[in-house]
């Protein structure tokens, strides 16, 4: 008899699969009735930290036992690797953590993900900052990602140094802005009190090239997408002066040997007197070295400041937006647990611990009526890091062909720091960048 029924279950097996096409149809639960799904999540603060995450996933079993979630975590190294590798091998995590820039405007709008708008209600949309809304849609009006956190990229400063050659002068302190005058004014003070690396315009290759984007662009007003983000404008003239300027000012230096993280790390250990590829994690945990927050190797210490810009308050800073999506895996059941882990995470009344995971400030105030405004009342830096957001400018990771033009960016910098001429290699290389955004 048993023979028997296991031979029915069997025909009755290939006949699912048949009828699905050859292919396996979803199953509604494994047999214990629950919901198994993954996770994979680049390295957002502690979102890559596999105990944060781990109690983070307790509070949602319990309150989701039908639902269980299983974690992979990525890094920027080689995660984008991962990705693709496992989508074109047909075996995509049910989530993933991180910004629109890869969500939306890469495998969102190759058709790899679900369209997760109907998680959005009126009240969503009325809380959540609009530039992190924005950014989480297509023009079609589909969205691909919830955001949970966002935060603004700055730069800083080695404020001990700034005081001891005159420089802190030249930077408003309250507002934590300055003018773009005032920026070289600090450049050149810094130089002739004997500092001759003060800041490094970093090109080796993709890694923090935000700051080098912000940095250029805010120096004279510049763009680096129009507003409706359907091409590069990094050949906009204000943009061809602020590399003339910077390639002609003493102290600072087109390196083609270091990214982001080295300029971090050189800017830690005293060679570098000022950053460009800053953040709050940053100004927390300086160079990830757990030696003091806001310090460098020394003791010196390490203050945050907006780019400079023509008039110091119009800095646009480029931001930070991280937040989950779903792979279209065809499992409508797993679909919907993923769905209820979005929420459950991003607006609920566990909101606010997954925030402080990640650490970064929450894309909304209230979530269910859950008050997100003060979840780091007991923290001094991230409330005094508050200042900058209101100079959150556009979000234009969004664009077509992003990942090229990143390319395009740093390859660009590198010539203009070999001496080429920088109106012919700024307009040769945005042109590239446009090609590919077809």
């Amino acid at each position: 008899m048993k023979k028997i029924l296991a031979g029915i279950a069997a025909v009755l097996c290939l006949a699912t699969v048949f009828a699905a096409g050859g292919k396996e149809a979803p199953a509604a639960a494994s047999a214990d009735g629950v919901t198994e799904i993954s996770l994979w999540t680049y390295p957002i603060g502690g979102w890559g930290d596999q105990k944060t995450v781990d109690a983070l996933l307790a509070g949602f079993h319990a309150a989701n036992p039908s639902i269980k979630v299983t974690v992979d975590y990525l890094t920027y190294a080689d995660g984008d690797d991962k990705v693709n590798t496992a989508i074109e091998g047909g075996a995509a995590p049910d989530l993933i953590m991180e910004g629109p820039e890869r969500l939306v405007a890469n495998w969102g709008a190759k058709g790899k993900m679900v369209d997760i708008s109907d998680l959005y209600d009126a009240t969503d949309k009325n809380e959540i900052n609009p530039a992190a809304l924005a950014a989480c849609f297509t023009e079609s009006g589909a969205a691909y990602e919830y955001p949970l956190v966002m935060t603004a990229h700055c730069m800083a400063i080695n404020k001990t140094v700034f005081e001891k050659a005159g420089a802190l002068q030249y930077i408003d302190q309250n507002t934590r802005t300055w003018t773009t005058d005032n920026f070289f004014k600090a450049v050149e003070a810094l130089y002739n009190a004997g500092y001759k690396n003060v800041g490094a315009v970093y090109c080796v290759g993709q890694g923090g090239d935000q700051g080098t984007r912000a940095l250029v662009n805010n120096l004279y007003g510049g763009t680096f997408t129009d507003a409706a983000h359907t091409k590069y404008t990094w050949d906009d003239p204000n943009n061809v002066k602020a590399l003339e300027k910077l390639y002609a000012t003493k102290g600072i230096n087109f390196d083609a040997g270091i990214a982001g993280g080295d300029e971090i790390a050189l800017f830690y250990n005293g060679t570098l007197q000022m950053a460009f590829c800053w953040n709050i994690a940053q100004q927390l945990n300086p160079n990830s070295a757990n030696t003091g927050a806001a310090k460098t190797l020394s003791g010196d210490d390490i203050m945050f400041v907006g780019f400079p810009s023509q008039k110091g308050t119009d800095t646009k800073l480029q931001g930070g937006i991280w937040g989950f999506g779903i792979f279209d895996n065809g499992n409508a059941d797993k679909i919907a647990a993923a769905k209820t882990f979005i929420k459950y995470m991003c607006d609920s009344a566990a909101t606010a611990d997954a925030v402080k995971a990640a650490n970064y400030f929450a894309v909304r105030d209230t979530a269910e009526g859950a008050d997100l405004s003060k979840i780091w009342a007991d923290n001094a830096i991230m409330n005094e890091y508050n200042v900058l957001m209101p100079y959150l400018g556009d979000y234009y990771q969004v664009t077509s062909g992003w990942a090229e033009a990143r390319t395009q960016w740093w390859n660009m910098l590198q010539q203009v720091g070999a001496g080429q001429d920088v109106a012919t290699v700024v307009a040769q290389y945005a042109a590239n960048a446009n090609a590919a955004a077809k």
